[in-house]
């Protein structure tokens, strides 16, 4: 039986250009094919068990050729598998799209086209750089920078292009410069004619410089500015200084690494995108229903009898409120406890539930909630803590000093998560990680032992980063195991966490 491929641009770089269309494409992929411009975070939505090959290509060398790639793709669909070949920008825009569609076709194996963002309009977008507007063109032109390079001579009408639109586009030209820049000069385009070139568009290591075609290839040689880059030539390159947005955005050029557990990362790495930052997904934390799952089954069917109830995070209401529910249990029977909680989200979380928050102190940590409760509980009262298995002892101690009686359940189970640990160390030694983020204890005790899995000394690796957490309570415990902290949120809140980002030193 035949599969299918699917020819999915993935855009330039910044993974939220992906389309609708194609990220459906990825999800049902049984195989992803994907080069070196498609943003690796983009496979992160691959199913469990999809295989992904890299056939990345790079000026001097292929993975794999591109007749290697046409075989590779029909070999996987003749198996039966849906395949998703992932590359930059758009795959019919000198994306080698219409060559692979080409080997479908002889092999009778069906197959769809999802057009991406090409580089050619969003790269120059993110600079600031609009490749039409009015006041300065209504026509540009789309060329590919390096043809093939067993031709001996250009298929490229230099006297017609060099003035036939007032914007010229060059994809993948870095090492041709030289030659491009030539061609335009001697076919009638001014040595005063503004050129840009734009690195690694869309991405935290975008780079632009600036020039004419008089000084642009010397900028280039003197900057060792290398590939891949576009190069745009044309007056609107003159609009960047006044529309230039990207770079400006307070955390642009930042890859921020976030620990926190899958199921609540997004919020944060949403937010870093959309300060301009390029979060990294690195959960260190599997939260997990609780082990002695009949502990907390044994106090849900006593809740009627508690005086308090005291929730220390957001997930300890989540799975208090899952298993209540599996149980078949009402509840109403804890109608005459009060509500305490740490922290705003937990807060919210409960609100959410249609209950009442009666204590949530200022400051999130459970030495506050102590001080809060202090001339409200009574001794003798009965107190539930649904909380993580690894959560602190103070909280429960402090109340039982008070004449309290404490039921301490766990509501769900933290497990420390290692996958993709080898990348994140590689990232680290190369310096790649500019920020790592810290949002509770355990994410800093299960960050440091799924380095060490890979490399002993993390103390060491850690040196090109810069070190945010969430509190003191977490920067204490990163102090600990040895841990550089270069910032703490003044508020313990993921916005804390993120203004605490933006007032880092820049690194010397």
């Amino acid at each position: 039986m035949s599969g299918m491929v699917y020819l999915v641009g993935a855009g330039p770089g910044d993974p939220g250009l992906i389309t609708v269309k194609g990220l459906e494409a990825i999800k049902k992929a049984d195989v992803i094919v994907y080069d070196r411009l498609a943003s690796p975070q983009l496979l992160k939505h691959a199913k469990e068990g999809a295989e992904l090959i890299y056939v990345g290509k790079l000026p001097d060398r292929h993975t794999l050729s591109q007749e290697e790639i046409n075989e590779l793709l029909v070999d996987k669909a003749k198996e039966g598998k849906v395949v998703t070949r992932l590359k930059g920008g758009d795959p019919f825009i000198f994306g080698r799209g219409g060559e692979e569609a080409e080997r479908c076709v002889e092999e009778g194996i069906p197959f769809e086209v999802v057009p991406g963002i090409t580089s050619a309009i969003a790269v120059p977008a993110y600079a600031g750089i609009p490749v039409t507007h009015r006041d300065f063109n209504s026509s540009f032109s789309i060329v590919t920078g390096h043809e093939r390079p067993e031709k001996t001579e250009s298929s490229i009408r230099w006297d017609r292009l060099a003035t036939a639109t007032e914007t010229l586009i060059f994809l993948m030209g870095v090492s041709n410069l030289p030659f491009i820049v030539e061609q335009l000069r001697k076919h009638g385009r001014s040595k005063e004619t503004p050129v840009a070139l734009i690195r690694w568009g869309t991405r935290v290591e975008q780079e632009t410089l600036v020039g004419t075609l008089e000084n642009i290839v010397q900028k280039v040689q003197e900057a060792n500015f290398r590939s891949p880059a576009i190069i745009i030539v044309g007056e609107v390159v003159r609009l960047r200084d006044k529309l230039s947005w990207f770079e400006k955005k307070p955390l642009f050029g930042k890859r921020v690494l976030v620990t926190r557990a899958r199921s609540q990362s997004s919020a944060l790495s949403e937010k870093i995108a959309a300060l301009g930052g390029e979060p990294l997904e690195f959960p260190v934390i599997r939260i997990t229903r609780p082990e002695r799952q009949d502990l907390l089954d044994a106090a849900l069917g006593q809740l009627s009898k508690f005086d308090w109830v005291i929730f220390t995070s957001a997930n300890g209401v989540k799975y208090f409120f899952k298993r209540l529910i599996e149980l078949k249990l009402d509840i109403r029977q804890m109608s005459k406890a009060r509500i305490a909680a740490i922290g705003p989200k937990t807060g919210e979380a409960l609100t959410e539930k249609g209950l009442r928050v009666e204590v949530l102190p200022e400051e999130y940590k459970a030495e506050a909630l102590v001080e809060s409760l202090r001339p409200l509980v009574q001794s003798g009262q009965e107190v539930l803590l649904p909380r993580a298995d690894i959560a602190r002892e103070v909280l429960a101690r402090e109340l039982e000093k008070m004449g309290c009686r404490v039921t301490e359940v766990d509501a769900y189970d933290t497990r420390i998560g290692a996958e993709d640990a080898t990348e994140v160390v590689r990232l680290l030694e190369n310096g790649d990680v500019h920020v790592i983020t810290f949002t509770s204890s355990s994410t800093v005790r299960n960050f440091v032992e799924a380095v060490r899995t890979i490399r002993e000394d993390v103390t060491s690796l850690l040196t090109q980063s810069q070190i945010v957490c969430i509190g003191p309570i977490t920067a204490q415990t990163a102090k600990e195991l040895g841990v550089r902290v270069d910032a703490v949120a003044d508020t313990y809140t993921i916005d804390g966490l993120l203004e605490a980002i933006q007032q880092l030193p820049a690194k010397p």
